[in-house]
């Protein structure tokens, strides 16, 4: 096995044989959309391009890791694969939402007309060990303020939903789309929706934590419910999650745990 660090906004040329291309690559963290807006722009459309390219040149079968966000603050509900979103493209997280929908543009585009092999898996809120403690996303900073008996923030009143998927299932469904034939974007993620207060206290039990709860503004475009409709994946892949919330977060806390642990001043 080779390993190459590179950055896919740049051209790359891979020598020998190629299967499959999996573009994961892509800043994702809210926290990154104001740090590092141009660079996650770049690497949804530039880097899709090039790795679509690649995939041209290799005839390789190539899978685009989308996301949920290119619903947006969605207005229908849950959101099946038919819905074309409720997105502001020159919001704070419009860099990320509208790369994805170019992203999924492009592939269709080399799809239709180059015939290239083509998967869009449409990734939902995901978790599990792995994740940076600085992600910015709810469970990492819910977990990491409890571990350190710090206020956990809330965002707006709490009431806000989302649906997580602990990262082996999303993992499975992932590799069953790219076995499949299916061309079509499929939605990738779990129908059990939980308040981000809900969210917060089941996290917060899991670190055996007293934190009190804080609540801070709503941020801009924050979106108020998200939960995939996921006919598609079981009709056309048999998939379905199956871990539920309580089970994910043992391993989840115990790799911030480890994290918390190991940092300066701990």
């Amino acid at each position: 096995m080779t390993f190459v660090e590179h950055d896919v906004s740049r051209s790359l040329k891979v020598d020998g044989p190629v299967d499959y291309v999996l573009h994961l690559a892509s800043p994702a963290s809210p926290v990154d959309f104001e740090r590092i807006p141009i660079k996650i722009i770049k690497v949804g459309t530039l880097g899709t391009h090039n790795m679509l390219g690649l995939a041209l040149a290799k005839k390789a079968r190539i899978l685009l890791a989308s996301t949920s966000e290119v619903y947006g603050d969605p207005l229908v509900h849950p959101q099946p694969e038919t819905y074309f979103g409720n997105v502001n493209p020159v919001g704070i997280r419009g860099v990320y939402d509208e790369s994805k929908r170019a992203a999924e543009a492009y592939v269709m585009a080399y799809h239709r007309q180059h015939g290239v092999d083509t998967r869009i898996v449409r990734i939902f809120n995901t978790y599990g060990p792995g994740m940076r403690a600085d992600d910015g996303r709810a469970i990492p900073n819910f977990a990491t303020q409890a571990l350190r008996d710090e206020p956990i923030t809330v965002y707006g009143d709490g009431s806000q939903t989302r649906s997580l998927t602990f990262v082996a299932d999303e993992v499975d469904g992932i590799l069953r789309l790219l076995a499949s034939d299916v061309t079509e974007p499929v939605n990738i993620g779990s129908e059990f929706e939980h308040t981000m207060l809900e969210l917060a206290e089941a996290v917060r039990a899991a670190c055996g934590s007293q934190s009190p709860i804080e609540f801070r503004p709503l941020p801009q475009d924050d979106p108020r419910q998200r939960r995939p409709d996921l006919t598609r994946a079981r009709t056309l892949l048999g998939w379905e999650p199956t871990t539920p919330l309580a089970d994910g977060l043992i391993p989840t806390v115990q790799w911030f745990r480890t994290l918390v642990a190991a940092a300066p001043g701990a």
